[in-house]
């Protein structure tokens, strides 16, 4: 009896698996997730010190910002440095309306969530406001007008005066112009910024928040809405010969990241019991930083952004004990990590291990003879 030949087609074997992108995103996912097991784990029995626990929701934070930003500057290609600005945006609002509903919404996950949603759609509206004259602008220029929007805000919020009474909002440029009644409270007082709020944010929220983000910015990446926008990073000519509208999805991009940006300031104005602004939390400095994990991380790499804000904003930390020495060892680290991830050299290993790793992969789906 003669033997047949059962040959499976490749593509219909490949239809049976995951795609690569697909695999990618679920390893970032099952990292993420089992960074969260780790340390949840260790907090509960007691493994964990207190110092590095009060260190997870602000890594929640950055790795949030940073995979925000990296739709703007890996994804899209556009420099902003202005970023923290919108993070700013998210945090008073979502600190102004957790203290003025504190007492009409007791609710704790109700009041939280809807904080949320106040911050990102005020950080959104923010987005579209200044993204409508800013994004015609390319580079250099972009990157400037960017800075000032970040520094304005930042002064803006610094002269404010907002109290309420039972007549309604009040918003003065000194606490003596608010005119508040007896019943009245002041929630932002300009310098001082906004005391007693809630402080709702816990390692748990920051994780949903990630996963949430991830998932977003993963699918979006992968849709078409993602592949236009990412031929206008490489080829902005042609994009536009296709018919893609340039101002269009740069506007959607920019949108998007600041309403991201704006949760990221909920979850950390909540971590706080009193919120000022100021350079290093949300000024130049902290723009520079989300920028530096971001590329650190790789442009557009989802996975090297969430890497390297964790390990960029926990290494101070981890390094204290060395004192004098722990600014200096950062230093190297940083200088050793932008090596790695542009060095000629290593990219060319990265390279030559990834192909090596995709062709064993293709021979492994070539079907085998069966007789």
């Amino acid at each position: 009896m003669m033997a047949k030949n059962l040959n499976v087609s490749p593509l219909s074997n490949q239809k049976k698996g995951l795609r690569p992108v697909t695999k990618k995103n679920f390893i970032t996912y099952a990292m993420v997730i089992a960074f969260f097991i780790l340390f949840q784990t260790l907090m509960s029995t007691d493994n964990l010190k207190n110092a590095y626990q009060s260190l997870l929701v602000p890594i929640c934070t950055n790795v949030i910002m940073a995979l925000s930003l990296n739709l703007v500057v890996g994804v899209l290609g556009e420099l902003s440095l202005g970023h923290a600005g919108f993070m700013c945006i998210g945090a008073y609002a979502g600190s102004f309306f957790s203290v003025l509903t504190e007492e009409v919404i007791p609710i704790t996950w109700l009041r939280f969530t809807l904080a949320f949603a106040v911050a990102a759609i005020a950080a959104a509206i923010a987005g579209i406001l200044i993204g409508i004259p800013v994004l015609r602008l390319r580079g250099d220029y972009l990157a400037i007008v960017t800075l000032a929007f970040g520094e304005i805000i930042k002064s803006i919020v610094n002269v404010l005066y907002i109290g309420v009474d039972s007549e309604g909002l009040h918003i003065a440029m000194s606490s003596s112009n608010l005119n508040l009644l007896e019943d009245g409270k002041e929630i932002l007082r300009g310098p001082q910024g906004i005391s007693n709020t809630p402080r709702d944010s816990t390692f748990f929220i920051g994780f949903i928040l990630v996963m949430l983000t991830l998932l977003i910015v993963t699918n979006l990446m992968d849709s078409r809405t993602g592949r236009a926008i990412m031929s206008i990073r490489d080829n902005r000519i042609a994009a536009e010969s296709i018919g893609i509208n340039i101002t269009g999805y740069k506007l959607l991009v920019f949108t998007l990241s600041a309403a991201i940006a704006g949760c990221a300031g909920v979850l950390y104005s909540h971590n706080l019991s009193s919120l000022t602004a100021n350079t290093n939390n949300f000024g130049y400095n902290m723009s520079i930083t989300i920028l530096v994990y971001v590329v650190l991380g790789g442009l557009g790499n989802v996975r090297g952004s969430i890497i390297a804000a964790a390990v960029l904003y926990a290494l101070p930390e981890l390094l204290r004990g060395l004192r004098d020495y722990r600014m200096l060892i950062y230093s190297i680290l940083l200088i050793a990590m932008m090596i790695f991830s542009n060095g000629a050299f290593f990219v060319q290993l990265r390279e030559k291990i990834a192909f090596r790793f995709k062709r064993r992969t293709a021979q492994d789906a070539i079907p085998g003879r069966v007789e």
